[in-house]
């Protein structure tokens, strides 16, 4: 963990290794990641069983490639009606929200003789992609399904790597209760490529939603053009902005939400009390002893975190808003007078009692979100992924008469003859040839 002053000649030089972090793997990744896909894309279920034989140690052939109707309802046996009643809270909160979400199709007839609008089309098919191995995630599970379920999208496709032949009930149990239409036990690179060219048992889909590694990831970069895809997700990372108020162990809890994710995530506080700062620091180091994920988290926590110290908190908004961080918490006395400064972050948590934890579950807005500092130009994960807009252009004969010179000379300015013509042809008094 770094301790740092953001006045420090050497502030940028000592941050600039957090920023960075993953982006050498990320390079050699990429050689191995193509040839994944141009393998899956020549052999189909033949190179998805061979995968899933080399990477999860699962025997299978192509009819085991889908899950079972089956074993989806063993899985709610498995889970019990207390756990199902958990996750159907989860999916109702996130639906309830994502509702709000939705667009409609719109026609202007301001104009005489002239109409213009929007027709919104939900996708056809969507593929999620499901992390597994180091944590089960259920709740990914619903924050991918639910949005494009509400968006009205046809058929759910949802891949989940399975290590060992494990299928974790959770996942499918929130499958079913997300509207999920059918299930795969493939993971990786192998997997998105599947989804975006499509096999024997798996079909191509429109878009591909879903974190993962970075082997997933640099593959959703790489099958970009072929399918939609939300974003190119890097490792998690939260910004706790503090001016000294609240609980130390508040905050170093939070911060540890974070790093118990993966080796390279990133966790951040910038406060503008040193001594404050440096108690959120004893406080994750004896936290982190009685940690499960432990491990995971104390090397995220050496190698990415840092507490930053500033002069107040138009310097600590400032910074942030370079960072421009996947997760935000405003831990501070006023939360909703620092809001209007905040230009980039994938969520933003408001005060003391609002720990990031609440937004990866049951708050109700999604929890995939942009890293890495691509907030400054994407959004969350919304009903808007899952549809896609078409303009909507009716000229009525007087219409076009009315503002057809004008459509002319535009074509002709820019010397394209036929574009001209195809108007011209149609105000003409006379023919032409």
């Amino acid at each position: 963990m770094k301790f740092l002053d953001i006045h420090d000649a050497d502030f940028d030089a000592a941050f600039a290794a957090i920023l960075a972090r993953g982006e050498e793997t990320g390079r050699e990744v990429e050689a191995q990641v193509l040839e994944i896909i141009a393998d899956v894309r020549s052999r189909g279920d033949a190179a998805l069983l061979d995968y899933t034989r080399r990477f999860d140690r699962l025997e299978i052939d192509a009819a085991g490639l889908q899950v079972t109707g089956e074993e989806i309802d063993r899985a709610f046996t498995e889970v019990g009606e207390a756990e199902v009643a958990l996750l159907r809270l989860a999916v109702d909160r996130v639906t309830r929200f994502h509702e709000k979400q939705k667009q409609k199709s719109w026609l202007d007839t301001d104009e005489e003789g002239i109409l213009l609008g929007q027709k919104v089309t939900p996708l056809e098919r969507v593929g999620i992609y499901v992390p597994g191995g180091k944590a089960s995630y259920p709740s990914s599970v619903v924050m991918n399904a639910v949005p494009a379920r509400v968006a009205g999208v046809s058929e759910i496709i949802m891949t989940v790597p399975t290590p060992d032949g494990e299928l974790n009930p959770h996942v499918l149990a929130a499958a079913r209760l997300s509207g999920v239409d059918r299930i795969f036990r493939i993971g990786g690179a192998q997997a998105v490529a599947a989804l975006a060219y499509g096999t024997e048992s798996v079909p191509r889909v429109d878009k591909v939603t879903g974190p993962g590694n970075i082997f997933v990831a640099t593959a959703k970069k790489l099958v970009f053009g072929r399918v939609g895809i939300d974003m190119i997700a890097g490792p998690s990372e939260i910004l706790v902005v503090s001016d000294g108020s609240g609980d130390p162990a508040h905050l170093a809890a939070d911060l540890l939400s974070q790093a118990e994710h993966d080796e390279l995530a990133s966790a951040v506080l910038i406060t503008t009390d040193r001594g404050f700062g440096k108690r959120v620091a004893a406080e994750v180091e004896r936290q982190l002893e009685k940690l499960e994920r432990a491990e995971i988290a104390r090397r995220s926590w050496h190698d990415y975190g840092a507490i930053i110290v500033t002069r107040d908190l138009a310097e600590a908004v400032s910074f942030s808003n370079r960072l421009a961080p996947e997760h935000l918490e405003l831990a501070v006395e006023n939360p909703f007078e620092v809001l209007p400064a905040i230009r980039n972050a994938g969520a933003i948590f408001l005060g003391h009692f609002t720990p990031e934890s609440a937004g990866d579950y049951l708050a109700g807005p999604n929890h995939t979100l942009p890293t890495g500092g691509t907030a400054r130009f994407f959004s969350p994960l919304s009903v808007d992924d899952f549809v896609k807009k078409s303009s909507l252009i009716y000229f009525s004969q007087g219409a076009l008469r009315r503002l057809g010179n004008d459509i002319v000379r535009l074509a002709e300015l820019e010397g394209l003859e036929a574009h001209a013509k195809s108007v011209r042809i149609r105000i003409s008094d006379r023919k032409e040839s």
